[in-house]
């Protein structure tokens, strides 16, 4: 038996103690890895200095997200602290009804069980979504990409400890694999791990759809769109699209195209041209493609007829992450906001909204364009599922085949 199958077996079981586990100790098991980050900043640091030291062949937007400093590691630590203030989403009754005189059916919230999330660059992940899968009660094995191997392993080192610390804390809820042979091990093991979460490239997430049997949760492309309106605030629209595209130009909810109505195309045009020049933007109105995502300080722009033709870009080109209007037009902006088919859809209002820790989750395990359990930034909730608890008393379904008993309608 490999390491890894090993490894998911200890998770797994893990997964099953981490059921009794109280809030308390969650939450103190929480509070100690936030004291513990804080000790260690400087030991972080280190690491993390030697992996951008090492760090060779690859682009600026992944050097970006490999990258720590002092406000990433504040975020990191305070969303911690924030998870512990959020309610248990664990047991939590759904809805209740009386099916018969003397059954109940309840609908109860529980852990999905063993979670693989496979990551690049981002160090800082660990942390999240360690944090998220105590308070959930999951167990979870971590893949963090190779450039950031120290920083990772560091971070690793620390939540450990921190748990160590915790009387009866179950082991193996925090796991972590190093190798690519690792991957294809872990993706095999459908047998003790229920979901395998991606966070990176459209390749990394395309090669574990195709290697796997265990369902993915995850997005491959983070294209979003930010329409200007015919009605569109011009001041609103031009420090939205700055923020959206300058503010961190590496991540997945930043814009990557402009739409603009061509009713204001020649008073609009000129001042946006002017605006991301001054940040140091480039854009191009011809890409090769309208499904692209620049990672840059890069979009596309392009001009379109009406609301209906920038909702038909959007939903042909769109990646169905966060998508966004310019508009003081509400007709317009419901319109927008019914039509198109993201997970985030937004009025007059920065993409970069788009993230768990934003939306007060604390945290998240990553943003899901999915149709199916979690949509959008997933956070504690999309790490819980349901169950149907049923309470009977002897009951038997030959009475009510047989019309001795009925059903509550």
């Amino acid at each position: 038996m490999s390491d890894v199958i090993n490894m998911a077996i200890n998770a797994k079981k893990a997964s099953i103690d981490a059921l009794m586990l109280s809030s308390e100790v969650k939450n103190t098991a929480l509070n100690k890895i936030a004291d513990s980050l804080e000790e260690n900043i400087n030991k972080i640091f280190d690491a993390n200095k030697i992996d951008l030291n090492n760090a060779k062949d690859i682009s600026s937007s992944m050097y970006n997200r490999l990258k720590l400093d002092e406000n990433k590691i504040k975020d990191m630590i305070q969303g911690v602290r924030d998870i512990v203030k959020l309610n248990d989403p664990v047991n939590q009754i759904l809805w209740e009804k009386d099916i018969a005189d003397g059954i109940t059916l309840k609908k109860v919230t529980c852990p999905i069980g063993v979670i693989g999330v496979i990551f690049e660059a981002r160090p800082d992940v660990i942390t999240q979504i360690s944090a998220l899968a105590i308070k959930s009660a999951n167990a979870i094995i971590l893949k963090g990409g190779s450039e950031a191997e120290n920083t990772n392993q560091t971070f690793f080192e620390i939540i450990i400890n921190a748990l160590s610390e915790i009387d009866n804390f179950p082991k193996s809820i925090v796991n972590l694999i190093h190798t690519r042979d690792d991957v294809k091990e872990m993706l095999g093991a459908d047998k003790y791990i229920d979901l395998i979460i991606p966070r990176g490239s459209n390749n990394l997430v395309k090669y574990i759809k195709s290697n796997t049997k265990i369902p993915v949760l995850g997005h491959a492309d983070g294209v979003c769109h930010i329409y200007a309106d015919e009605f569109a605030d011009y001041e609103k629209a031009l420090n939205v699209i700055i923020d959206a595209k300058c503010q961190y130009p590496s991540a997945c909810n930043a814009v990557e195209t402009v739409l603009i109505n061509s009713k204001i195309k020649d008073s609009f045009l000129p001042l946006l041209e002017n605006k991301l020049k001054e940040n140091g933007v480039q854009y191009t109105m011809k890409p090769n493609e309208w499904h692209k995502e620049y990672g840059e300080k890069s979009l596309s722009i392009k001009i379109v007829d009406n609301l209906d033709a920038a909702i038909t870009h959007i939903n042909t080109y769109g990646s169905g992450h966060t998508d966004c209007i310019i508009t003081e037009n509400k007709e317009n902006a419901e319109k927008f906001m019914t039509y198109v088919d993201s997970a985030g859809v937004y009025l007059n209002i920065s993409t970069r909204f788009a993230d768990g820790y934003r939306y007060g989750f604390g945290a998240e395990v990553g943003i899901s364009a999915n149709k199916t359990h979690a949509r959008g930034p997933v956070g504690l909730d999309g790490l819980t599922i349901y169950k149907y608890k049923l309470y009977g008393n002897g009951d038997i379904v030959d009475d009510f085949v047989k019309g001795k008993r009925q059903f509550i309608k």
